[in-house]
């Protein structure tokens, strides 16, 4: 079973969705815009990634400009409070499965966990 942490309007989650479904994958679809994640699930999903907060965080979107989180003095603990409040600053997609988890970008990155 995989978890793939998606944006419909996303062309690279897409295209990483489409390549779960070919190959017939039992997949769990989160819409997180729509049902954010947890702190605590963020945290596992990074641990999974093997990530910080920081190389997970999208720095070209609105939110990030807007908050400021390109400060010098903001911190990895931030970076996640502020992920988890703004789930858009998430870089996406990202598919968990078991203990591994990859982001979509490239979509084929997909496949090493399969």
């Amino acid at each position: 079973m995989a978890i793939i942490y998606h944006n419909p309007r996303c062309s690279k989650s897409r295209q990483t969705l489409d390549i779960l479904r070919a190959k017939n994958i039992d997949i769990e679809i989160v819409l997180y815009l729509k049902d954010p994640m947890s702190a605590a699930d963020l945290t596992s999903v990074l641990q999974k990634l093997n990530l910080t907060p920081s190389q997970l965080i999208r720095r070209n979107e609105t939110d990030f400009k807007r908050l400021q989180l390109d400060a010098t003095m903001v911190t990895e603990q931030q970076l996640l409070d502020a992920m988890v409040m703004h789930p858009a600053l998430i870089e996406r997609p990202i598919v968990v499965v078991g203990d591994k988890a990859v982001i979509g970008r490239p979509p084929e990155n997909v496949l090493g966990l399969l």
